[in-house]
């Protein structure tokens, strides 16, 4: 500890206190200049910049640190992780636009059971349509994708992290996680079949009265067709070069980029050819059309769910969230829920009139709301998808890398490594647990699974442990850094937190505290016999 300082002390609490904030949110209200009463969050978004902003002032972390952050060290990408993130994000939320995913939901197989696959927007809509609840569904999903990314070099990008900073073959990588996820599987769905057990989660026939027809809520089949096979050949391509040492961004993005061009090009064909209603100047300039039938016409390219099985808002009875669904008719089942706007009350009417907010630069916003419509008429794909791109993800992502490299520059790494080395003695089978354990901890406080896996292997690497406890820690290190995105906040890795963003944009709210409640059952189930069935694999070869 000689090597710590008062910085060093600053530089860890403030990595804390930045975690704490993302999980946990502070708002309030402040009066701004020009601006007048506004709300601010200390959350994802911000908490980690102002941690960086008051190191960097501090004088606890530099240039250096920061660049580290987002360029990388030790054969570690940041910016590889990102792109690829935010390329397959692109291409499957344009994927859902087209609406083949709800069109998937309400597939019959001659009157037999629907067919049904995994997929956040998939369950959203087969769950409502049937009038299942779909905490069960959305759960499972979520912890069978998360514990299958273990398997393949590209599943996740943890297992990049892993695979290069430890600098293990892909082949041998997948050799190495088979038995535990195979293993994690199983105690995953026994975990997941004793907490969901009951009649209300079982498959059945749709809650409907006249026949569905998948091809009323299919709104662009040939985007659909095009874009199903791209991500397909895509994934494909990955997995295959993936073997010869590619970084995968430059596999992923070529993909997503042509599928921009499509979808551009695509849309200005429907357009100039009246295959989609065109946006006169007098709606453009006036914001939504007058009457309500225009603006349903409007927005129903950007919602995706069927009037009468949409979900409403979640209730809490007996900690089990439920979703209110009604009967439908096959045309209704093509309806898109629009909520309706309240009418203001005479009171509020009369605050809003004699306080009315300012805005700044009015006559600029204005103009770029005209061309943001009119071209958000002349290209709907891409203007739909746009907003729910995690983009917000990307600065929490680079802060958390850059905030790992403050404590590395202040001596925390060192320390780390010390007292792992004191408490594994440099074995095998300790190495195992221990990594196994701080891995799962640490997803949920160090900023996603990706930040707890860079802080691991800086930390295993500067421990200098022999090839067996290394090559140990790294495999353990796979498997608690993926069922590790199973736990108890949606901040435990970038895909809950897109998760999260997901089921929001269909109009779903799941709180913090349920989340972590379906996941530690599994967690824990997982987590035991993923580390035992390594430790296991650890003995036989070494």
């Amino acid at each position: 500890m000689s090597d710590i300082d008062r910085f060093s002390i600053v530089t860890l609490v403030l990595f804390f206190l930045s975690t704490i904030f993302v999980i946990q949110p502070l708002s309030f209200h402040v009066r701004l200049p020009f601006i007048g009463r506004t709300r601010l969050t200390i959350g994802l978004m911000t908490a980690p910049i102002i941690a960086i902003a008051i190191l960097w002032a501090a004088q606890c972390i530099g240039a250096t640190q920061i660049r580290d952050g987002i360029v990388g060290t030790d054969n570690i990408k940041p910016y590889n992780i990102l792109i690829l993130f935010i390329s397959l994000a692109y291409m499957a939320i344009t994927l859902d636009v087209t609406g083949i995913l709800q069109a998937a939901a309400f597939w019959h197989d001659c009157g037999e059971r629907p067919h049904y696959s995994l997929g956040h927007g998939f369950l959203v809509y087969y769950t409502a349509a049937t009038g299942l609840e779909p905490i069960a569904w959305l759960i499972s999903e979520f912890a069978a994708a998360n514990t299958a990314s273990m398997v393949l070099f590209v599943g996740n990008p943890t297992n990049v992290v892993i695979c290069e900073g430890f600098r293990i073959n892909n082949a041998a990588f997948t050799a190495y996680t088979i038995l535990p996820f195979l293993a994690c599987s199983v105690a995953c769905y026994a975990g997941l079949a004793f907490q969901f057990r009951g009649e209300k989660h079982v498959p059945r026939r749709l809650n409907a009265m006249g026949e569905l027809k998948p091809r009323e809520v299919l709104r662009d089949p040939v985007s659909a067709c095009f874009g199903s096979i791209l991500l397909a050949v895509c994934l494909t391509v990955v997995i295959v070069l993936s073997f010869f040492h590619i970084d995968v961004w430059k596999i992923v993005l070529p993909f997503a980029v042509a599928k921009f061009i499509f979808d551009l090009s695509w849309d200005h064909y429907r357009y100039v050819t009246d295959r989609i209603p065109r946006l006169d100047a007098k709606a453009a300039s006036e914001g939504h059309p007058g009457d309500e039938d225009a603006m349903v016409s409007e927005l129903k390219r950007a919602m995706s769910m069927p009037t009468s099985q949409a979900p409403t808002e979640m209730t809490d009875v007996e900690r089990r969230p439920t979703f209110a669904s009604v009967t439908a008719t096959s045309s209704e089942i093509a309806a898109i829920t629009i909520p309706k706007a309240r009418s203001p009350s005479p009171e509020s009417s009369k605050t809003i009139s004699q306080a009315p907010e300012p805005r700044i630069f009015a006559e600029q916003r204005e103009k770029l709301a005209i061309v943001h419509r009119r071209l958000a008429a002349h290209f709907p794909t891409f203007f739909t998808a746009l907003p729910r791109l995690p983009f917000g993800l990307i600065p929490f992502a680079f802060s958390q890398f850059i905030l790992i490299e403050g404590l590395a520059r202040q001596g925390w790494i060192d320390v780390f490594a010390t007292w792992f080395v004191k408490a594994s003695h440099r074995q095998m089978i300790p190495a195992v647990w221990l990594v196994g354990f701080l891995g799962v901890i640490l997803c949920n406080i160090s900023g996603t699974n990706i930040g707890a896996t860079i802080l691991l292997t800086k930390i295993v690497r500067v421990a200098e442990l022999p090839d067996s406890s290394a090559r140990a820690a790294a495999i353990s290190l796979a498997v608690a850094s993926n069922i590790g995105a199973v736990s108890f906040t949606f901040s435990a890795s970038l895909a809950g937190l897109l998760w999260q963003s997901i089921l929001k944009q269909k109009g779903i709210t799941f709180r913090q505290l349920d989340f972590a409640f379906w996941n530690t059952l599994p967690l824990i189930l997982m987590t035991a016999v993923g580390l035992a069935i390594v430790t296991a694999e650890m003995v036989v070869l070494y």
